[in-house]
């Protein structure tokens, strides 16, 4: 029960049938997980018995560590499906403190691993841990995994170990020909079951999977050891009333404190690596038909998950067993079998105990050689030949060959040391490793540049830069991602002086692409995407010829920006433009479209006008620029869609919302009726006002401008060919706001009736500029459907468009229908004069 909620038995305020439910759902125990922990434990069983066995600690070691790493880690771990336990990744360290210290020394040493993972827990440096370079990482794997298949291999051959790697290796000849038949035997059968059986073809195959490749080998292995009636040592759990428990440490203290951190960065590094992965895996999964589909795995929180693998080794040490951590074989087993929540790692934690308790005459049967074969087998494919080539492609292959052969040649600790040294030396080895050549053709000098560009390379740097001729032509490929404040001076130095003399100089990536120059200090020029005002720095004299500003622009354009577009326009130029939206929005120079819409040649059909502005067809002083390129838009060019954007502080919509004209008519004011329609809409309060999701407008003007949109959608489905293209259902439109002083974008949201919602939402970061938005059910809880101006500026707005009324000799009534509806369908809306909207492209391009 939360530490938040007081201990009571009374039921909850929802009566005793709501208690019961919680406890219900609370204890309830999905299908899936229960087939996933039956299948992990009939892994687990054996793996844990054959790695105590290749440790040297009791048989009952293991099985005490599974269960613990399944219950506890299982419980409190941050991972939910990660599979705790002895791990063969622990077997070469484990064997070396029992062999130093003892069995229950390494009890008492496990113990203070534990408690150490919980401290680094606690500072949360779990990511930290993630550091450390994979090719190390991978390389401890592998030698971990050699060094287990060279012991392992005496028992599969009927002999023993010896206590390190090289004595393995060096005893190798007298095993082999001193062979015990009956261990080779079962050795060779456990083995060839292991490679075959996954291996099996067609449905049979599938349906012999379902089986652990572990369990039928073993099983496979036990049988023929009994009906053939060899003579082999077996599994011989002792009596639980004997189990050993730890006793505390004596010996060297910098020894117990490296055996201590030995413990913990392989236990930690190897359960952290694992819930990485355990994350890719569910990223990959197939959802299965159980219902896996609907339930959501939360991603691994790593700090949580050391806390519990730290609690799992204390428990594990004091209760006798071997060292916990996050196994990959298993984790990948509950995974593929569908798991959905942390319930099937416990429940095999629960099997495994149920197991050792009453299952001890079964275990006693198995063969130890059949077990030496599974482990030397797992030892085996630790090395793996996917990490080899990864390895390979980033070339890390010296690092991870270094690491493999330290660890097997002087142990865990050492060779990750060792492996840690070599991997810094080949960083600053390729950070100082610069190649630097020059070559001529055609008169143009190309100075080539590989590798990172430190103060170290600046003598060779310099020395190619002063061998290009005076005047000429040179070309700066740079292949690396770093340049340090002396190569960066050197190269703008250099260009200066160079340039003072005539030449030309261009940076290049490797690609061949232009890359930025070095930036020029001294001449305080703007750089790209700073705050600007028409990129005229304040310390810079400003033209004195009218015009040199823009083309200074142009200028720079040529030389910057049409080199990178120039064939994409050729393309264009080509084939013509196939714009998929046309983009309708105001005449306002802060209003970038390709900026605010991530946009390039050929993708926006773009209309601007003052206040975005739609005029019906047929009105008396209707626009046919407007009307013309909405016609050529969908019906000629056959765009997908048509947004009309606006946008805060609109000069359009605060003339619109000013003080009544008089009775001169400018061309301003003419095109401004176009605008009255929004203004009526606003007038009348209701719930066709549009908003801003999550907060109220700013003014008056603001929420003219939000309405200002909505209306202008009403008026483009009163032009035949949207009408047309809507009814057939391949034309969508979309309403956009664009804050500037935010810089932030919001789309018109739609309900789930499809109509538009009077709503604005907010744009994320990550999201696409132009997909139509689901109005959340949130968000229409907080509307009501109603969307009400205050009272005060219901009140102004009503007397300004009074007297902007009264101006125009016209009343509210007057205002076309098309303009009064709120959101209406392409159906509902009055017949527009079709003849006028057919042909206003062709009177726009006769005049």
């Amino acid at each position: 029960m939360p530490a938040c909620v007081p201990a009571s038995t009374d039921p909850p305020p929802g009566g005793p049938r709501k208690y019961r439910a919680t406890f219900k759902n609370r204890f309830t125990i999905a299908g899936a997980d229960l087939s996933a922990s039956i299948s992990v434990f009939l892994i687990a069983l054996p793996l844990s018995l054959g790695i105590a066995l290749a440790t040297g600690a009791p048989l009952q070691a293991g099985l005490v560590a599974a269960a613990v790493g399944g219950i506890v880690a299982g419980r409190f771990g941050g991972s939910p499906l990660q599979v705790a336990g002895p791990a063969a990744g622990l077997t070469v360290v484990t064997a070396d403190l029992i062999h130093q210290y003892g069995w229950r020394m390494t009890c008492a040493i496990t113990v203070l691993a534990g408690l150490a993972q919980l401290g680094l827990a606690a500072l949360r440096v779990a990511r930290s841990a993630l550091a450390v370079s994979p090719s190390i990482v991978h390389g401890m794997l592998a030698g971990i995994g050699v060094t287990i298949a060279l012991a392992q291999f005496h028992i599969v051959l009927g002999g023993t170990p010896e206590s390190s790697a090289l004595g393995n290796v060096l005893a190798l000849p007298d095993q082999l020909a001193d062979l015990h038949t009956d261990a080779v035997t079962v050795s060779a059968l456990t083995i060839a079951v292991l490679l075959l059986w996954p291996r099996i073809p067609g449905r049979a195959g599938r349906i012999a999977r379902t089986v652990p490749a572990a369990l039928v080998a073993v099983s496979g292995a036990t049988a023929l050891g009994m009906v053939a009636g060899l003579r082999l040592p077996r599994v011989d759990l002792p009596s639980w009333s004997s189990h050993a428990l730890p006793q505390l440490p004596e010996g060297p203290v910098l020894g117990l404190v490296a055996a201590v951190v030995t413990i913990t960065l392989v236990t930690s590094v190897q359960s952290l690596l694992s819930a990485v992965a355990v994350d890719k895996l569910l990223a990959k999964r197939t959802q299965t038909a159980q219902g896996a589909s609907q339930a959501h795995v939360p991603r691994s929180n790593l700090d949580r998950e050391l806390a519990g693998q730290g609690a799992a080794n204390i428990v594990s040490g004091a209760l006798g067993g071997l060292p916990v951590a996050g196994v990959a074989v298993r984790t990948v087993a509950n995974v593929s079998a569908g798991a959905v929540s942390r319930r099937s790692t416990m429940l095999h934690g629960l099997w495994i105990v149920l197991a050792a308790l009453l299952l001890v005459p079964v275990l006693d049967l198995i063969p130890l050689a059949a077990l030496a074969a599974l482990v030397m087998v797992v030892g085996v494919q630790m090395v793996s030949i996917t990490h080899l080539r990864a390895v390979r492609r980033n070339r890390e292959m010296l690092v991870y060959v270094v690491t493999l052969a330290s660890v097997v040649a002087a142990g865990v600790l050492e060779g990750v040391a060792v492996g840690i040294a070599v991997a810094v030396a080949v960083s600053l080895h390729r950070l100082t490793r610069t190649r630097i050549t020059e070559d001529a053709c055609d008169d143009v000098h190309r100075i080539s540049v590989r590798g990172q560009l430190t103060f170290l390379a600046v003598p060779r740097l310099t020395r190619a830069l002063g061998q290009v001729p005076r005047g000429a032509d040179c070309v700066v490929e740079l292949d690396g991602s770093f340049m340090d404040h002396a190569a960066h001076e050197a190269l703008h130095d250099w260009q200066t002086s160079h340039k003072a003399r005539g030449g030309t100089v261009e940076f290049t990536g490797r690609a061949g692409g232009r890359i930025s120059e070095p930036a020029v200090e001294s001449d305080g020029c703007c750089r790209p995407w700073t705050p600007w005002r028409n990129h005229h720095c304040d310390d810079i004299p400003q033209p004195a010829t009218a015009g040199r500003g823009l083309a200074d622009g142009i200028g720079s354009f040529q030389r910057n920006t049409a080199p990178l577009v120039r064939g994409e326009l050729a393309r264009l130029a080509r084939e013509g433009q196939r714009p998929s939206q046309l983009f309708l929005t105001c005449t306002d120079s802060r209003l970038v479209t390709s900026m605010i819409t991530a946009s390039g040649p050929g993708d926006l059909f773009t209309v601007r006008n003052m206040g975005n502005l739609v005029p019906l067809p047929g009105d008396e002083s209707g626009d046919d620029s407007v009307a013309a390129a909405i016609e050529y838009a969908v019906d000629v060019l056959g765009v997908d869609s048509i947004t009309v954007c606006g946008h805060s502080g609109c000069s359009a919509m605060q003339t619109l919302m000013g003080a009544a004209h008089d009775g001169a008519r400018t061309p301003l004011q003419r095109w401004l009726r176009h605008g009255q329609p929004s203004v009526a809409r606003l007038a009348r309060g209701d719930s066709s006002v549009a908003r801003l999701s999550g907060q109220l407008p700013g003014d008056e003007v603001e929420q003219l401008c939000l309405t200002n949109v909505v209306q202008q959608l009403d008026h483009l489905r009163a032009h035949e060919s949207v009408s047309r293209r809507l009814a057939e259902g391949t034309l969508r439109l979309h309403g956009m706001y664009f804050h500037v002083g935010e810089a932030q974008a919001y789309l018109l949201a739609k309900g789930d009736d499809g109509a538009f919602a009077p709503v604005f939402d907010r744009v994320a970061p990550s999201g696409s500029p132009l997909v139509p938005v689901q109005a959340s059910a949130q968000t229409r809880a907080q509307t009501g459907g109603q969307t009400r101006v205050p009272a005060r500026a219901q009140m102004r707005v009503q007397t300004r468009v009074q007297a902007l009324v009264r101006a125009s000799a016209q009343t509210p009534s007057q205002v076309p229908a098309q303009a009064q509806a709120q959101t209406p369908p392409p159906t509902s809306a009055p017949a527009p004069d079709r003849e006028s909207a057919q042909t206003s492209a062709r009177t726009w391009i006769r005049n």
